[in-house]
């Protein structure tokens, strides 16, 4: 079998309210991989609210599909290591990484397609029931759209929620995040995301105020980059420490563990060079203690916390068009249910592509 077309696109993806409150949209690169012997390959990369997909888009088949012509597709970790290597110039961070994310979701769904299995259980698998917290809550939420969300996920089934604390007065955001857990009560249970907005010290005060709402973890506190940083608000505070979904590699991931700079890791399998290196990041987790729960797109999250011994929660957030997909995982009391199609199972509802062309 040999790989012999790569077809890319850029997907304009607008958002509903209350989310497009704070993001109008959202953009999709998509990577289809085709072979001479039948089987394709679907994968995607998501550029939240939009930035720098169109750049991805240029390094994803000027840089990256030259790599991949010509190829068996099965080889999956050499073509991995191919593109992770391809380029020695330029880190496998942002633009590149979700680049090579892409393809490699098409090349493990190609995968699962030839062995007739879905990837969990192509990868070993674990369980095919992957329980869900429900995430939004952005800054320019009101409370009351915020429990309004919320209570549309409790509907689902879910017992945890996650909102933000954006607000630059700390003592809004504890009054923001104490109205919603009286409104919503003691049996969910509250995350709150800071988004890397704040610096060490401010931090400390923030989650100081929070400390006696039984919160199960407190997320991004400071930059991405700043792992020192994130030790020290670590140590500091007296709420767990969530983080990873703008770190890339297990090499970023295993400094974040040896600092002991969080207790839950968030890898982004559309960010973090795709499954392979998001199953390695698990893994690593895995043998330190360290529970994992991926960042958003949770259909395709999923495959990887049905095959992991310390998968946590999938992020339940409603980012695409509802007529997006063909067919999406089924939500059953609180639980996301693993598609038992081959691949990672997921495809495009008909008419999306041309629907929602960014033309780019």
């Amino acid at each position: 079998m040999k790989i012999t077309a790569v077809e890319t696109s850029v997907l304009r993806l607008p958002t509903a309210k209350p989310m497009a409150l704070e993001m109008p949209e959202h953009r999709m690169v998509t990577a289809y991989i085709h072979t001479d012997e039948g089987p394709s390959g679907f994968g995607y990369t998501l550029a939240f609210a939009g930035g720098g997909a169109e750049a991805i888009a240029v390094y994803l088949e000027t840089r990256l599909k030259p790599l991949l012509l010509g190829e068996d597709p099965l080889f999956v970790e050499r073509l991995w290591q191919r593109m992770y290597r391809g380029d020695r110039g330029i880190k496998r961070q942002g633009v590149a990484a979700y680049g090579v994310s892409a393809l490699d979701i098409a090349l493990w769904d190609l995968v699962g397609k030839a062995a007739g299995l879905p990837l969990y259980k192509l990868w070993g698998g674990m369980t095919d029931r992957i329980p869900a917290y429900g995430s939004g809550g952005w800054g320019k939420y009101s409370v009351a759209d915020i429990i309004g969300e919320a209570q549309r996920y409790i509907g689902l089934g879910c017992r945890y929620y996650k909102m933000k604390a954006h607000d630059p007065d700390p003592m809004v955001n504890r009054q923001r995040v104490t109205a919603v857990r009286k409104a919503l009560g003691d049996s969910v249970r509250l995350m709150v995301d800071v988004n890397q907005r704040l610096d060490v010290l401010g931090n400390i005060r923030q989650a100081q105020l929070l400390e006696d709402l039984d919160l199960v973890w407190y997320e991004e506190p400071v930059v991405a980059d700043d792992i020192a940083g994130w030790a020290e608000v670590a140590r500091s505070i007296r709420i767990p420490v969530a983080t990873g979904e703008n770190n890339y590699t297990r090499y970023e991931f295993r400094d974040l563990i040896e600092r002991r700079a969080a207790r839950y890791l968030m890898p982004d399998v559309c960010r973090a060079n795709g499954f392979s290196e998001t199953l390695r990041i698990a893994h690593l987790a895995a043998a330190h203690q360290v529970a994992v729960s991926p960042h958003v797109v949770h259909e395709l999250s999923i495959q990887v916390l049905g095959a992991i011994e310390n998968g946590f929660l999938a992020e339940y957030m409603e980012w695409a068009p509802a007529d997006l997909f063909l067919e999406l995982p089924r939500f059953e009391g609180g639980f996301l249910r693993i598609p038992d199609r081959p691949g990672h199972g997921l495809a495009l509802a008909p008419g999306a592509e041309k629907k929602y062309a960014a033309g780019c």
